[in-house]
């Protein structure tokens, strides 16, 4: 029989869909789920940029340009300048969604063996991108009991050797729904231009932060050089399914090394890029109304975990996911038996076990990952299921 790569037998599983098995069976044997596991929202995406969708009229869908199409970097770029970012379309590429934009970033900067420190928990398919080209993610960790502030300069300059090439945050967070604030992200530029290493910062969720102010790592001067941000259409317009990311940075050497990565897969999907230059016509007025659905669905899950009483948890300040510790000794089996021995009025719940968004899986190991992207109905009854869940749960009898 012939054998598989170590790479592909050694790759984790995502602890997002992880449990799809048990929730498929379980719904083949009638069971209601609540989604609470991934980040796919129920918002509806732009009517506007459907219907250009379904208008096209091409006779032939051909290759486009392998930075996308100029249109769209175009409109991206000038999107920026509400974030006090002076873009050009030539500081940006599209990408096949932003797991694309991440490994291209990951192919350009590091060598076999190179090392990226990231605050955990962290969005999980940094692990797998880095395993896939044999990066070493150096972790940093930060607290629930902190609400996932960002660590000191000093515990990240400690981490710093000469096989360090980037720091990556995640601001907004995913999975913590944590904000860094500019001064933190100042003292953070330091490190990096002291150490002459890059900042790779995913912003995906840029618009959906509720007390606070979004400061963008592009709208600070003299950084320039050291600057890589991730960004997608996927949350923001609820278009997960269109797989159109953005790779923005200023240094020029780093996106001819990009330009190789994207020749190679040709071009983005055209359908998406479409539709993604549709959903930034006139987009205020859906995001401020998606941004404000989100904040009420955060104050929802909040005040519901709350009546629980037996949850540690806190109240996330930006993008739509909740980090929570669990009464049980081990938060994946929980979810594991939601799914195969537990229902309630027909009913269980999905949630994504937190190990998976740690290297230090034992920090997690009672903690899940909360998506708040249902309905308040629903996360209202779906908070009511895991009540009741826990107090039949046999490790907590």
């Amino acid at each position: 029989m012939p054998t598989l790569s170590s790479r592909g037998l050694d790759i984790g599983a995502s602890p997002i869909r992880n449990l799809l098995p048990f929730a498929r069976k379980a719904k083949e044997q009638g069971k209601h789920i609540y989604h609470l596991n991934i980040g796919q929202p129920d918002i509806a995406t732009p009517a506007p940029a459907l219907k250009a969708i379904k208008e096209l009229k091409e006779n032939i869908v051909s290759y486009g340009p392998s930075e996308g199409l100029p249109a769209l970097r175009e409109t991206v770029a000038s999107y920026y300048n509400r974030f006090h970012a002076e873009l050009s379309a030539d500081d940006l590429y599209v990408t096949t969604g932003a797991s694309e934009a991440i490994l291209f970033t990951f192919l350009s900067i590091c060598d076999n063996g190179d090392e990226i420190i990231i605050p955990e928990p962290f969005y999980a398919n940094y692990l797998g991108f880095a395993h896939l080209t044999n990066i070493k993610i150096v972790p940093l960790t930060s607290r629930l009991e902190e609400e996932f502030k960002l660590p000191n300069t000093e515990d990240f300059e400690k981490l710093i050797n000469t096989k360090t090439k980037a720091i990556f945050l995640c601001n907004p967070g995913n999975p913590t729904g944590q904000l860094y604030s500019a001064e933190q992200l100042e003292r953070l530029i330091h490190v990096v231009k002291k150490h002459r290493l890059f900042l790779i910062v995913d912003e995906v969720y840029r618009e959906f932060c509720y007390e606070n102010k979004f400061t963008s790592i592009l709208s600070f001067k003299g950084i320039e050089d050291n600057v890589i941000v991730i960004d997608s259409i996927s949350k923001v317009f609820s278009s997960c399914g269109a797989r159109v990311g953005y790779l923005i940075s200023k240094n020029k050497s780093f996106l001819q090394s990009v330009t190789k990565y994207a020749q190679l897969r040709l071009s983005p999907p055209y359908f998406g890029q479409i539709l993604a230059l549709s959903c930034y016509e006139n987009c205020s007025e859906y995001i401020h109304k998606a941004k404000e659905e989100y904040r009420y669905r955060r104050d929802v899950l909040f005040d519901e975990i709350t009546k629980i009483g037996t949850i540690k948890h806190y109240k996330p300040a930006a993008a739509f996911y909740n980090i929570v510790e669990l009464p049980v000794k081990d938060a994946e089996e929980f979810c594991k038996w939601l799914l195969t021995d537990f229902e309630y009025d027909g009913s269980t719940l999905m949630m994504a076990p937190a190990n998976g968004f740690y290297c230090n899986k034992a920090i997690g190991k009672q903690q899940v990952r909360i998506a708040y992207v249902l309905n308040s109905a629903d996360l209202k009854t779906s908070m009511k299921c895991l009540k009741v869940a826990l107090s039949k749960y046999p490790e907590c009898q």
